[in-house]
């Protein structure tokens, strides 16, 4: 019987073992889409993202052009209506509706650019995080958070795989028809397209927070239910190791306990760089989209003091399209990076 039980306890740190050494706890490499801004530090993550961040801001440089010159387009744009509209009746309603033409020509080709971009750049941080939260998860029961880690990667992967179908199939044809219906507003002012036009930015903007908002709801129950029953499984079985090996169980509990340890040191190592990568996927991006963001509401400001409010209004929705660009491609990333965190932090 003591053999029998002797053999049990061995098997079972075997168990516990298997997984440290068999598992390779590597986050994958980062797609090509990140590469250029991948730092070479990985290892630290302070000295990693301050890295990333310099590599980012070298490559805003022609972004950050491109939006000048969009703007000032815009500008010359405002400001030639400014001049037609001196004249009287029907003159001053064909330069309105010239100067809406005009306006909707310039920024939609880089709305569609940028919405292309948006797009690709969820699509990658998705295809990544399938990569890498199952080097996390294995990490993370080898740790011995068994429940939490099963529990966190199943509604991880059903969450990101719901936002990422939401925005590509809904969220992204729908800033396409906000943007539509916005210029056919500027060019008609029609009270009816006016409100659908507000009914689909209610629509995206609530679509979003719902959606994070079951996420994190799911994750704090998660790290407070399933935390708690994987650290009490871990106490009982190191007890049961102690106790039933005579003589050398207290060093085989502690032999465990080591296990555990360096199982959750190789995790964190593969976090920091799955952080990492993510980040470098999503900061090019969501600065590019910012850029253009902020830089629209600026023109819209001075072309506020000389312009007309149809054609300021029409610049301002194209900058609350960027706006909601933000919003889809930072709530996937924040997704990933709130799961990333739980791992890192065990749950519980």
């Amino acid at each position: 019987m003591k053999l029998l039980s002797i053999g049990a306890a061995f098997l079972l740190l075997l168990c516990l073992a298997m997984p440290v050494s068999a598992a390779q706890f590597t986050a994958p490499q980062v797609p090509e889409a990140g590469a250029a801004e991948m730092p070479e530090t990985t290892d630290s993550f302070g000295r990693g993202f301050q890295e990333l961040l310099q590599n980012v801001l070298f490559h805003l440089q022609p972004g950050l052009r491109e939006g000048l010159r969009v703007s000032v387009s815009l500008v010359a744009a405002v400001m030639m209506v400014s001049l037609l509209r001196t004249c009287s009746g029907r003159v001053s309603s064909l330069a309105e509706l010239s100067g809406t033409v005009a306006i909707a020509g310039v920024l939609l080709f880089s709305a569609n650019s940028m919405i292309t971009l948006g797009a690709d750049t969820v699509r990658e941080m998705s295809e990544y995080g399938k990569l890498l939260f199952p080097v996390l998860t294995t990490a993370a029961a080898a740790q011995g958070s068994v429940t939490a880690s099963a529990a966190l990667y199943a509604g991880t992967v059903a969450l990101d795989a719901v936002i990422g179908s939401l925005i590509a199939h809904l969220l992204v044809p729908m800033v396409y028809l906000f943007l539509a219906l916005a210029t056919a507003n500027s060019a008609l002012e029609e009270d009816m397209l006016k409100k659908m036009r507000d009914l689909i930015k209610t629509s995206m903007s609530w679509c979003l927070r719902t959606v994070l908002t079951v996420f994190t709801t799911y994750m704090s129950i998660t790290g407070v239910v399933s935390g708690t029953t994987d650290a009490a499984a871990l106490k009982a079985t190191k007890i049961t190791i102690s106790s039933v090996v005579p003589v050398v169980g207290g060093i085989l509990s502690d032999a465990s306990e080591a296990v555990l340890v360096s199982a959750g040191l190789a995790k964190n190592a593969a976090g920091i760089y799955g952080i990492l990568a993510i980040l470098a996927i999503f900061l090019e991006p969501f600065s590019r989209i910012g850029i253009q963001y902020l830089i629209l509401k600026a023109t819209a400001s001075v072309c506020g003091i000389f312009g007309s409010k149809r054609m300021m209004g029409l610049i301002e929705d194209f900058s609350t399209a960027m706006g909601l660009l933000l919003g889809m491609t930072g709530a996937v990333c924040l997704l990933l990076l709130i799961s990333t965190v739980c791992f890192l932090k065990g749950v519980g």
